[in-house]
């Protein structure tokens, strides 16, 4: 069936300290892991927080690529999402090679496959 996007989720732990509390290398990741999976970026923008962690966003014309680090845990929660012909799991597999992740935990989800179905949440009785 056709999507309109691919969406890869990242949990990657035990990552190195120096390097998720590092905007800049950060952001240079997000931008050649972009590059790599050829996509075309059109903004970027990152912020260091104190005392420490980085949140940032490659926006692509395909659509994103995303982080939110917390050095203290070794850890990085990564999104990658990308339409068209694209594979986000080149510039995922790359982000989690360069923060050297001990453990990287991948999803893959197909975007804009149609209505979701949900299911009713049962209200509880007062």
């Amino acid at each position: 069936m056709e999507t309109m996007g691919r969406h890869v989720i990242s949990e990657l732990w035990g990552c190195d300290f120096n390097k998720l509390n590092n905007m800049d290398f950060i952001e240079k990741t997000f931008v050649d892991a972009a590059l790599k999976s050829g996509a075309e970026i059109r903004e970027v923008a990152f912020h260091k927080f104190a005392p420490q962690g980085v949140s940032g966003v490659v926006i692509i014309s395909e659509s994103h690529l995303t982080i939110h680090s917390f050095p203290e845990h070794g850890y990085a929660s990564i999104d990658v999402y990308t339409c068209g012909d694209l594979d986000p799991n080149i510039a995922a597999d790359y982000i989690a090679e360069a923060l050297e992740a001990e453990t990287c935990e991948k999803m893959e989800l197909p975007r804009g496959m149609g209505p979701v179905q949900m299911k009713k949440a049962k209200v509880a009785a007062h």
